[in-house]
Formats: C-alpha cells, sequence, structure tokens
C-alpha cells in the first residue's frame, strides 16, 4: 500500500507547521465558510456550536459507502458532532444537529485513528470534520508516528473555505464531497447556508485541483481523487441538471458521481410540505437522464427507493 499524502508532510515537518497554523485560527475562528471569529481557546463558540475540543459520535468500520471507499474490509469512519450547516432533512441530525458525542484529546483521535487501522479499514474516513479541523490535523500527525498510514478521506458537505482547503491541501488523499443544491435560496431556505452554490462550487473545483480525478488501485480501492455525491430532493429542490451540468463544464466530464435516491424526511423535514416525502421514480429517472445528458459516465447510481443505511458497519467500542 503507497503511504498517504499526509506522509510526507509530516515526515518534512509541514504538517506540524499546519497543526500549528490550524490552532492558531481557533483563536478568532475563520475555518469555514461563516467565518464567526470567535476565540473558541477561550470558550467562545460560534454558529456552528463547537469549542475547542474535538467531539466524535462513534467509529467503524463502515460498509455502505461507495464501492471504493468501503471495499471490501469497510471505510474506518469517524463521525464528528456539530456541523458547519443546518440542513432540515439531516440524516445524522443526533451528532450534526443534536450534538450527541463525547469531547476527545488528540492522543484519543490518534488511538481511534490506530484501531480503525488495526480492523483492516481501507482509509480513514474523516466526517464532518471542519469545525474540528485543528484537532484532526494534530491527531493525524501523532497516528503517523504511532505507525498508522491509511489514506484520508474527507467526507464534507461541499461547505469548506479556502483557509480550511489550504490547510488539507497534501493531507487529503480523496474528497468525498457532496454537491447539494443549484439555488442560492434553497440553500438558505433549507439549509441556513445562503452562499452554498458559489462556496461549494469554488471548493470543489479546488478540491479537483489538488488531488485529481479518482484513482483506483487494481482491487478498485480508491486511493486519491474527488468523488462528488449528489442527494436528489424531492420536488426539484436540489437542482440536479444544474448541479450535473457545472460538474461536467467546470470540474470535468470525467468526474465521480455518487447520484443517491436515499432522500427521507428525517430530523425536521416531515413538517415541511415539500420535503415530507421521499422522490418518486419519475423525479429520479429525470436525474439520471441529467446525469446521461452531461456525459457523466463515471461513477454510481443508487438504488431506488435508497441504499443501505448510513450506519451500516461494525462499529468500535468508544474507547476501542
Amino acid at each position: 500500500m503507497p503511504d498517504p499524502c499526509y506522509a510526507r508532510l509530516a515526515e518534512s515537518g509541514e504538517l506540524e507547521r499546519r497543526c500549528r497554523a490550524a490552532a492558531d485560527l481557533l483563536r478568532a475562528c475563520t475555518l469555514c465558510p461563516r467565518a464567526c471569529g470567535v476565540d473558541r481557546t477561550a470558550g467562545e463558540v460560534g454558529w456552528c456550536g463547537a469549542g475547542a475540543s474535538a467531539r466524535v459520535y462513534r467509529h467503524m468500520a463502515h460498509h455502505g459507502e461507495e464501492p471504493p471507499i468501503s471495499g471490501h474490509r469497510g471505510s474506518g469512519v469517524i463521525f464528528f458532532s456539530f456541523c458547519t450547516m443546518a440542513c432540515v432533512y439531516c440524516q445524522n441530525f443526533v451528532f450534526s444537529r443534536l450534538h450527541e458525542g463525547r469531547d476527545r484529546s488528540v492522543p484519543e483521535l490518534a488511538l481511534m485513528m490506530g484501531s480503525l487501522a488495526r480492523l483492516g479499514c481501507h482509509n480513514l474516513n474523516l466526517v464532518s470534520g471542519t469545525q474540528h479541523l485543528p484537532a484532526i490535523l494534530d491527531s493525524l500527525l501523532h497516528a503517523y508516528h504511532d505507525g498508522v498510514a491509511l489514506p484520508v478521506v474527507w467526507n464534507t458537505s461541499g461547505y469548506e473555505s479556502p483557509v480550511a482547503l489550504a490547510l488539507l491541501d497534501g493531507v487529503v488523499d480523496v474528497y468525498l464531497a457532496d454537491l447539494r443544491y443549484s439555488s442560492p435560496s434553497a440553500a438558505s431556505k433549507y439549509s441556513d447556508a445562503p452562499d452554498y452554490v458559489e462556496v461549494s462550487r469554488a471548493a470543489l473545483v479546488a478540491m479537483q485541483r489538488q488531488v485529481g480525478s479518482l484513482a483506483m488501485d487494481a482491487d478498485g480501492i480508491a486511493r486519491r481523487g474527488l468523488l462528488v455525491r449528489h442527494l436528489v430532493l424531492p420536488n426539484g429542490l436540489s437542482g440536479t441538471r444544474e448541479a450535473l451540468r457545472f460538474l461536467a463544464r467546470e470540474v470535468g466530464s470525467g468526474t465521480y458521481v455518487s447520484l443517491m435516491s436515499q432522500y427521507y424526511p428525517a430530523f425536521r423535514a416531515d413538517s415541511i410540505p415539500e420535503l415530507s416525502r421521499g422522490i418518486t421514480g419519475e423525479e429520479w429517472e429525470e436525474a439520471k437522464a441529467a446525469l446521461e445528458d452531461e456525459g457523466l459516465v463515471n461513477g454510481w447510481i443508487q438504488a431506488l427507493p435508497g441504499g443501505p443505511s448510513p450506519m451500516a458497519g461494525t462499529e468500535l467500542p468508544p474507547d476501542g
């Protein structure tokens, strides 16, 4: 197995420098596009609600991701609490919106990474980690010195700042990024992120520039590159055709896309009429037709009415 990207940065001392730079950002936090500017080291919390410590809900060998991510041994997922988005239909709302989980030290996070490596996972899959980026970078450095050498998958909503992406450049092997909306008004109404379209599109272009198109080894396991997820929402709210057109024209027609049908009215969506149902067969056929029309032939199309549970996998004990 080739060394992960961050091995080079760890050996050169650059990763340690990134750790210090990220930690300094907590004093006037600008990690995410909201750029609250609060001093998290002094106990202040910004829009996302996160403090100075990283909070983790669960870590596990996850078998429900896309085939090149989960492979046959599972993806080593760490679900981080809090989120820089506020999706009313969040399927991970227990920890993203209700903030369940336990605050963890950097050595504890590094031990989690080590436990996932010993389990045989193909990668470290860091879910919604932007608000905890300083602790994550420090943990990767600790884990590397403890012998952990797994590729890093940055599993993100796509709502990433240039500051965070600069810190991640050369650290992340695979970006597993969402492209949620094509309409700023929909992004504002359903995720409280009116600048999501602009920010996420710029972020995807930057990610592509960093890691290139998805590359897999002889066993079909992702080793480097960008994989974009698009969740189809009912009533055309995700702007699927426009989103896929952007990907084909601005990121590249060779982009690997995961077209997802698994929407269901989670969290508060039941009370919002236009989001209170799953997608119809007709809506799903329209989404697949858009994918074909834009010439996006690489990737995966989820079965209707949805794929496996997002929590399918082998869970580890909290201190495992």
